[in-house]
């Protein structure tokens, strides 16, 4: 990041974005909505864009979906991706078709921020809020295409939003209840590492060696168990005498991808053939994940509710120990150990 000492803190909203043909294949084990370092990615590029001159650092954001249209054909319970068609080879052979998963979204994303001096007065902060619109509008985002509006859309509040945040802690309740309004209806992504702590330790209650694993599926699926009857469904149906019933789930979660950890010690920059970066040191990685959930905004009590940070364990360089780099919401809730 350019600058870390900027004085005033700040939200920045930019509303109802359309993306299209963004990447749905969000991990090895999960496909859908886009993984949430597809959106700390976009901050950290969206601020080396904009550069130290706009006054302006991204410390986080909170991702709101409006709209998901999976591109999929559905036949019963299966379900493909569209696939393109690519142009045949030199000597006029067939291509080899690799699976992309494709998704159009209608998305608003909000970022926590710092603010310079200069930004204090509200018609420079709007001028900023447009040109980080502008900004965004030239990039990739989850690698898909930001389109402009639909002429259909102008009911919409599509005008970015940049505001200091007030020092009063009710002041700030009073402003985050305004923004939850401009962006309903829609549905923020949040952490729930609480809930794959909750259920590892009710798994090992029966299964003394349970896996964060097992917990993690058995939250990403519907569970369905048979039950006794009771002595009055017993007698409205006789020849039967269990019936199924689906675990309660405590709202819309859903496995999620939320970061990386090491596979290998960090590595010369330039050392590894191939490297996007040749200028940086590389490292291999695998995927780990947690458990998210969809909630209304509105159902949140602040920003930092809302807000994902990534985070990197600089233990990582100690042996015999893994790098963690992994996205996470600062909340009181106890951290899950990602599996």
């Amino acid at each position: 990041m350019s600058q870390t000492n900027l004085p005033h803190r700040g939200l920045l909203l930019l509303p109802h974005i359309r993306v299209q043909n963004a990447n749905a294949i969000s991990s090895p084990l999960t496909w859908g909505f886009p993984a949430i370092t597809a959106f700390t990615g976009l901050m950290t590029a969206l601020e080396r864009r904009l550069g130290p001159q706009a006054g302006i650092n991204l410390l986080g954001v909170g991702v709101v979906c409006h709209g998901f249209e999976a591109q999929v054909t559905t036949d019963g319970y299966t379900r493909a991706f569209h696939l393109t068609r690519n142009p045949v080879l030199q000597d006029g052979s067939t291509a080899a078709i690799v699976e992309e998963g494709r998704v159009h979204l209608d998305i608003s994303l909000v970022f926590e921020v710092r603010l310079a001096d200069g930004l204090l007065n509200d018609a420079a902060r709007d001028t900023l809020a447009e040109h980080v619109a502008r900004t965004l509008a030239d990039m990739r985002l989850a690698g898909g295409s930001v389109m402009p509006p639909l002429a259909s859309s102008k009911r919409r509040p599509t005008r970015p939003l940049l505001a200091l945040v007030p020092d009063d802690s009710e002041e700030q309740h009073q402003q985050f209840r305004r923004l939850a309004r401009r962006l309903v209806p829609g549905f923020a992504l949040i952490a729930r590492d609480d809930l794959l702590d909750q259920q590892l330790v009710e798994l090992r209650a029966r299964s003394p060696q349970a896996s964060t694993l097992d917990a993690w599926l058995d939250l990403a699926r519907w569970t369905s168990r048979p039950v006794e009857r009771s002595a009055a469904d017993a007698e409205d149906q006789p020849d039967s005498h269990t019936a199924w019933q689906t675990d309660p789930r405590p709202g819309w979660i859903v496995p999620i991808p939320v970061g990386f950890a090491a596979l290998s010690p960090l590595l010369p920059a330039g050392s590894v053939a191939g490297a996007r970066d040749m200028a940086v040191p590389f490292r291999f990685v695998e995927t780990i994940w947690s458990i998210g959930q969809w909630i209304s905004p509105h159902r949140l009590r602040r920003l930092n509710d809302l807000i994902w940070q990534s985070g990197h364990d600089h233990r990582s360089e100690q042996p015999n120990d893994h790098g963690l780099y992994r996205c996470f919401i600062d909340t009181s809730a106890t951290s899950a150990t990602p599996i």
